[in-house]
């Protein structure tokens, strides 16, 4: 049951990315007002689009409520399993609802490649798009590991570069650089050293590490996105597809969890008293790999504790990434709104924490200046609180 909570976790977080915060960009244009550009402009232009995604993304919280009791901090996952088993009742109740949002996530993702691929082909080109290593949790037969496995390394070539790594062993392979411009960490891959340990983690790290993909209509969509390039896919462009991709094969993965017959199993917590002062854990959380190290005093109270993060992890990248779509698309004296949300896409196309820890309606304000190499003022924009 806490890897059906894993997977709705994942629905709900995807939803939220591509149609809340991304699709306005790719179904209203990166140039369109701000005052347009907004689920609101959305839900005007193309409705049925605008309604699929609330509805995934209420369905991924209706599960967790569901599982949990409450759609947010529920606290049913405990130490040794979940606090309360499945019904019989809620198990149906949410099978019926699959077939519908499994035809919404299909229909969005065929919507994507058919009217979005083709006329970004410059975002896609200049989207954070470079040769990186990829990074994520797999299982034994290759499959991504959201909630098992051993962490693998994949390059640019799709060649796996290192396999079979612990993550309780993560500070073997990792190291965290600091830099005096921000408080965030820039974790790098160790035997590459830094920066040139760069590596992404994510929908589109998971697509290109596995060996397969085992539901019907993820694997054939997983196919056909590996095709684009000749060996992994490195536009971070290609998140939103990745995104997508994961959406159909959560609820797919979803519907054979639920159909098992285990599922309804009251067996569902077995109990320990504090058995080791050190712990390390992972999991592939929506936006990437999660690394968990913690230390705990004889009464189990933390005295120290460790956390890598998928924003931290594709924290390199992200940087790498603006200065790519910055050198790009600002060649003038002149700022334009195209110009400065093209950057502002790259980020959200990684859909770092920040994307849901902070929101503006039209009320962020922002002071931007465009210097010459001397130090000129060239332009600026001023947008007030």
């Amino acid at each position: 049951m806490r890897r059906v909570l894993n997977l709705a976790q994942i629905i709900q977080s995807h939803a939220l990315s591509f149609f809340y915060l991304s699709s306005p960009d790719l179904l209203l244009g990166m140039d369109a007002d701000p005052k347009d550009r907004n689920i609101f402009g959305v839900l005007r232009t193309n409705p049925e689009l605008a309604r699929g995604g609330i509805r995934l993304r209420q369905f991924g919280q209706q599960v967790i409520e569901t599982l949990a009791g409450k759609r947010i901090h529920p606290r049913w996952v405990v130490p040794g399993g979940v606090n309360e088993p499945l019904s019989q009742k809620n198990r149906d109740s949410l099978l019926s609802a699959l077939p519908e949002v499994i035809r919404i996530a299909n229909d969005a993702l065929q919507f994507f490649k058919n009217n979005v691929v083709e006329n970004f082909r410059e975002e896609i080109r200049t989207f954070a798009a470079f040769p990186t290593l990829f990074m994520g949790l797999i299982t034994a037969d290759g499959r991504a590991g959201y909630y098992e496995g051993h962490i693998r390394f994949t390059d640019e070539h799709g060649q796996i570069v290192t396999d079979e790594l612990l993550p309780a062993e993560y500070p073997k392979f990792l190291g965290e650089a600091v830099e005096p411009f921000t408080f965030m960490k820039f974790p790098y891959y160790l035997p590459l050293g830094y920066p040139d340990g760069i590596y992404r983690v994510g929908p589109l790290a998971r697509l290109n590490i596995v060996d397969r993909w085992e539901t019907p209509l993820a694997k054939q969509e997983w196919v056909e996105f590996r095709a684009l390039q000749r060996h992994a896919v490195l536009s971070s462009f290609h998140y939103h597809y990745a995104r997508l991709i994961e959406i159909l094969y959560c609820l797919e993965h979803m519907q054979e969890f639920l159909e098992d017959p285990d599922i309804l199993n009251t067996h569902v917590r077995s109990t320990a008293s504090l058995n080791n002062l050190e712990g390390v854990g992972a999991a592939e959380a929506p936006r990437g790999t999660l690394i968990h190290h913690y230390r705990v005093d004889e009464q189990g109270l933390i005295t120290w504790a460790n956390l890598i993060v998928a924003t931290n992890h594709n924290n390199l990248a992200m940087n790498r990434g603006i200065l790519q779509a910055a050198k790009h698309f600002v060649h003038s004296d002149k700022l334009t709104e195209g110009m400065l949300n093209r950057v502002e896409a790259v980020i959200r196309a990684f859909d770092p924490c920040l994307s849901c820890s902070t929101h503006a309606d039209g009320h962020m304000p922002l002071h931007i200046q465009l210097r010459a190499p001397d130090g000129r003022l060239l332009d600026e924009l001023l947008r007030p609180s």
